[in-house]
């Protein structure tokens, strides 16, 4: 029986953090990076810059012919897969009236089902020693006014990652939910404020970068956390929500709102 090709999965690779974890995996133990994201032109960029060879998925994975496509790949040689990092998502800032249902739903269906459901669709092809990364937010920790969708995708996140990393605990293997802050430097801020029509968000202060999140999250799946936040406001949000409750804690995000315009 042929050996197992050794792959990392890294969906929204085309930009922001996924792009970022996929440079990072490049120098780890596998022997292809597997790219997924719609834009086909900036994966075949990033694939032509890294160490490893790399396979480029062109998909949408809000529809499910994509996901299909991603399965019968992975069934169709003998791989393993040594690291899934779920990176594909987007937020909106804004009215819920402002941003649309047909906006809502999309983002629901990629940030939360696509995640999930590419998920199940890897885990039998992952061994002891495997990681599962998913790409949530610290706005995971509580409701938050004009991100009320956004937030709410990624506490559905993050709640499912710590349920499945109790259920594949005895198989070895380990799933993180990666819960930052703001990041500056990818698209996800110029992208989320096209529907903040009344400004309800102008500054983001004490940002993070997208090089550090991805190295410390990395770091922290292969020592074993399940939740972990890789900056000092996204620690400090964790601590505060698991103390106040959740009334006070979105009267005080308002009140950061109009203190950090």
């Amino acid at each position: 029986m042929p050996d197992k090709k050794r792959i990392a999965l890294v969906t929204g690779a085309s930009s922001g953090l996924g792009r970022e974890f996929a440079r990072l995996l490049a120098h780890e133990a596998v022997d292809e990076l597997w790219l997924v994201a719609r834009r086909e032109e900036r994966l075949q960029e990033l694939a032509a810059e890294v160490v490893l060879p790399c396979r480029v998925f062109a998909l949408d994975l809000t529809q499910e012919s994509s996901l299909e496509a991603l399965s019968a790949a992975l069934s169709a040689e003998p791989v393993t897969v040594r690291w899934l990092v779920n990176a594909a998502g987007f937020g909106r800032i804004g009215m819920a009236a402002d941003i649309g249902a047909a906006t809502t739903g999309r983002m629901i269906a990629l940030n939360c089902r696509a995640a999930a459901e590419l998920t199940e669709r890897v885990l039998p092809y992952m061994e002891r020693g495997s990681q599962v990364l998913e790409i949530a937010s610290c706005a995971a920790f509580q409701p938050i006014p004009y991100l009320a969708a956004y937030a709410a995708t990624k506490a559905f996140l993050l709640r499912y990652s710590r349920a499945l990393a109790a259920e594949v605990a005895a198989r070895g293997i380990t799933v993180t939910a990666i819960c930052p802050y703001w990041i500056r430097d990818t698209e996800f801020i110029h992208e989320a404020k096209k529907t903040d029509r009344r400004g309800l968000f102008r500054g983001f202060p004490l940002a993070t970068d997208q090089k550090t999140v991805a190295r410390r999250s990395l770091w922290a799946a292969e020592h074993g956390f399940t939740v972990f936040t890789p900056d000092l406001v996204s620690t400090l949000h964790r601590v505060v929500t698991s103390i106040l409750p959740h009334r006070l804690m979105i009267a005080l995000s308002n009140l950061w709102r109009h203190l950090a315009g």
